[in-house]
């Protein structure tokens, strides 16, 4: 397969909640980044909320690493400049490739919303064993943006010239 398809092809994906806060009834952004993947046509396999914790973090994620029937991981929470914030060391480490241009875009866009306080903004992506892994703020406003101004269409196989579906593993 090229770098575009001319159909749609729906990808796995798993959900990631990142926060020493939120729970199930909370996590506006983890039911977001769900609805709107599966509104798109594609596949939900598995969504989780997890404890700011590098090894917790970095434990889920590479299990889903691991399986095979998922293609793609969309984490939000723990990407900030706190200390509790851990969600970049805790998953840089498993990366084959990082996207560096996924960070640089996501400020980029963000400084239209917030200024500059994105540059507190540590937003990463990388490829693992074919897996796409997306790191996103804890914020619903932030999850938005980075889905539907960047994930959506690198997710999208007809998106040219590009998209990230030939470098994922097929289910």
């Amino acid at each position: 397969m090229g770098h575009a398809a001319s159909e749609f092809i729906p990808v796995s994906l798993a959900v990631l909640t990142v926060s020493d806060s939120r729970g199930e009834a909370e996590d506006t952004s983890g039911h977001y980044l769900v609805e709107a993947a599966a509104a798109v046509g594609h596949q939900v396999v598995d969504k989780r909320i997890i404890k700011d914790n590098i090894y917790q973090i970095r434990a889920v994620v590479s299990g889903w690493i691991a399986d095979p029937s998922v293609q793609a991981i969309v984490i939000t929470g723990g990407t900030g400049f706190t200390a509790r914030d851990n969600t970049p060391e805790a998953i840089q480490p498993l990366f084959d490739r990082q996207v560096e241009g996924f960070g640089e875009l996501f400020r980029m866009l963000s400084y239209e919303d917030i200024g500059t306080s994105t540059i507190q903004s540590r937003a990463l992506a990388g490829i693992a064993n074919q897996t796409i892994i997306f790191a996103v703020p804890g914020s619903t406003n932030a999850c938005k943006m980075a889905w539907e101004r960047i994930i959506v269409e690198q997710l999208d196989a007809r998106h040219r010239p590009c998209n990230f579906l030939p470098h994922l593993s097929k289910k």
